[in-house]
């Protein structure tokens, strides 16, 4: 019995090395060979043997990763202060890797000419990176996706100061209740500005900056926070939109492409996108500044994607429209509550935007809950931001929505006094605005966007028959639908009846009601014309109008 026990495990060692990937070593010889699962993280330490008086500036350090297909991938490494250089690399093929190292100081035989592997085993982990690896443009070009394939919805908070500002314990609890609140995104800058323990990114400004590696210690802390919850980083590297910085603390074009490179480098290989939020004027100088930086940094390399956002001058999407290392454009979709804003957004340049090549997804970035808006001075409420969202969803092939709330976007810590303590009354402003209306309304888009094949959602504004947005923006309703037609998704903002073109709908469809105030479902009835179809609204309110054919 004993033999046959043996002799069972033994079979079953040896079929363990049979599907082991070609040129993995046996455990034997792997034992000190380091393990990193498919898309998690690799990374080695290196000790120089020189100290540098301004690592940033002196000396440059890459590594060239070979894959056990034979592709290779370089990326930068990274100082992180004393005598330490690290390099971090997130594989995504099954196998042994290898890497070496080179040193623009060549006489630094300790970050010069380093070699060394891993193994890269199955994918492995809790979050949905572990399962399904990074975020990449989708190969139609319209939409995010997974490594694997698996769509990806950008649905993101704007938390610009946050992760500097916050205490490890607040942001756990932000990272926490966006997760909760079904976003996927946190969108956060590095530079400028100062952190919790009044350190910024870097010091010697503006003419020869030099790193503070402690500061990006503790954004590493916050960012796999968030990554831990399921939220993807989309990392500003330095923000430069004229409404978050003093036009006083910008970089010379040298200094800001390596705080950039740095940041590229600490955190290439993380569940991250890129965020160039900067915007321009009329003499475009920041054009060029940009697309320097950008080319220099992300133009000859694989990388994480990078989103254009610039601000309220998007006339900046054609001088960028021919780089080809911007992978997607954010564009602001609503910029006021006036009648006049409101027809810019619904009649604009952004509905024929899509389809002008080469392909982008876009992403719409909708006005702050309880942000002033600033031209007529009123405040954007729950039903002005959700309008948005949802104008934004169908007028454009849909990628994501980013998201704002007043008092989280600047990591508002005051404490407004109060007449009378109540529950919650000695709560900074960050923590009571995590909970507006909008924001808690999240959760409904993100149940119905998965509930649909959203990423085959194309605009059909001819699906409207009667267009109550001619005569006013605030009623203007939004069609899309799916090419093969057996999907369409139209949303009304205010009328009681919707009425469509009988031949636009999707044969024998399901139809349901869905109200984005509450995410209930309500039964839908038609009355059917000879070309057209009426839909009445259940309730008072915005609904969305839901067809599907099939399952």
């Amino acid at each position: 019995m004993i033999r046959n026990v043996v002799f069972s495990w033994s079979r079953l060692a040896a079929l363990a090395l049979l599907v082991l990937p070609a040129g993995v070593p046996t455990a034997a010889a792997a034992a000190k060979t380091p393990v990193v699962a498919k898309w998690g993280r690799f990374e080695q330490a290196f000790k120089s043997s020189v100290g540098y008086s301004n690592a940033l500036q002196d000396v440059s350090l890459t590594a060239v990763f070979t894959s056990p297909l034979g592709e290779t991938n370089e990326v930068d490494g990274f100082w992180d202060g004393g005598r330490t250089w690290r390099v971090r690399f997130s594989p995504d093929q099954p196998g042994v890797w290898k890497f070496k190292t080179t040193c623009s100081d060549t006489a630094n035989f300790d970050l010069h000419n380093q070699t060394g592997e891993f193994i890269c085993t199955a994918a492995t982990g809790p979050t949905r990176f572990h399962k399904h690896g990074q975020v990449r443009v989708s190969l139609d070009q319209r939409h995010l996706e997974h490594a694997d394939g698996t769509p990806f919805f950008w649905l993101a908070d704007t938390v610009w100061t946050g992760a500097r500002a916050a205490e490890p314990k607040d942001w756990g609890f932000y990272a926490q209740t966006r997760a909760y609140q079904r976003f996927t995104v946190a969108q956060w800058a590095v530079a400028p500005g100062d952190d919790v323990k009044k350190q910024s990114a870097y010091s010697g400004f503006p003419e020869r900056i030099s790193i503070n590696p402690d500061f990006f210690k503790r954004l590493d802390a916050k960012l796999n926070t968030l990554s831990q919850a399921g939220i993807l980083s989309a990392i500003v590297p330095l923000l430069e939109l004229r409404s978050q910085t003093n036009s006083a603390a910008i970089l010379p074009d040298d200094q800001a492409e390596l705080l950039v490179r740095y940041v590229v480098a600490r955190w290439g290989a993380e569940p991250v996108v890129w965020l160039l939020a900067f915007e321009s004027d009329s003499s475009a100088k920041n054009v060029g500044r940009w697309k320097k930086i950008g080319q220099s940094v992300f133009g000859s390399r694989r990388h994480a994607p990078v989103v254009l956002f610039p601000g309220e001058t998007q006339w900046v999407f054609d001088e960028f429209r021919d780089q080809k290392w911007v992978d997607a454009f954010g564009y602001q979709s609503v910029t006021d509550v006036t009648d006049d804003a409101l027809k810019w957004t619904v009649s604009g340049p952004f509905g024929s935007e899509w389809k002008k090549e080469p392909t982008r997804p876009l992403i719409a970035f909708v006005p702050f809950e309880n942000g002033v808006a600033a031209q007529s001075s009123k405040r954007f409420g729950a039903d002005d931001v959700r309008h948005a969202i949802y104008w934004s969803l169908l007028m454009t092939p849909p990628a994501g929505i980013s998201y704002g709330a007043q008092g989280v976007v600047n990591w508002d810590t005051t404490v407004e006094p109060q007449a009378e303590k109540t529950k919650g009354a000695d709560l900074p402003l960050w923590r009571k605005a995590m909970f507006m209306p909008a924001a808690k309304q999240i959760s409904n888009l993100a149940n119905f966007v998965n509930s649909i094949d959203w990423w085959r959602l194309r605009p059909q504004p001819k699906a409207v028959a009667m267009q109550p947005g001619q005569a006013s923006p605030r009623r203007f309703i939004a069609a899309a639908g799916s090419e093969p037609n057996n999907l369409s998704v139209v949303y009304v903002p205010e009328d009681r009846t919707l009425e469509l073109v009988l031949k636009s709908l999707p044969p024998s469809p399901a139809v349901s009601w869905l109200n984005p105030r509450t995410g209930e479902k309500n039964p839908a009835v038609a009355v059917v014309g000879e070309r057209s179809c009426q839909f009445p609204t259940p309730d008072p309110g915005d609904w969305l109008l839901v067809m599907k054919t099939g399952k």
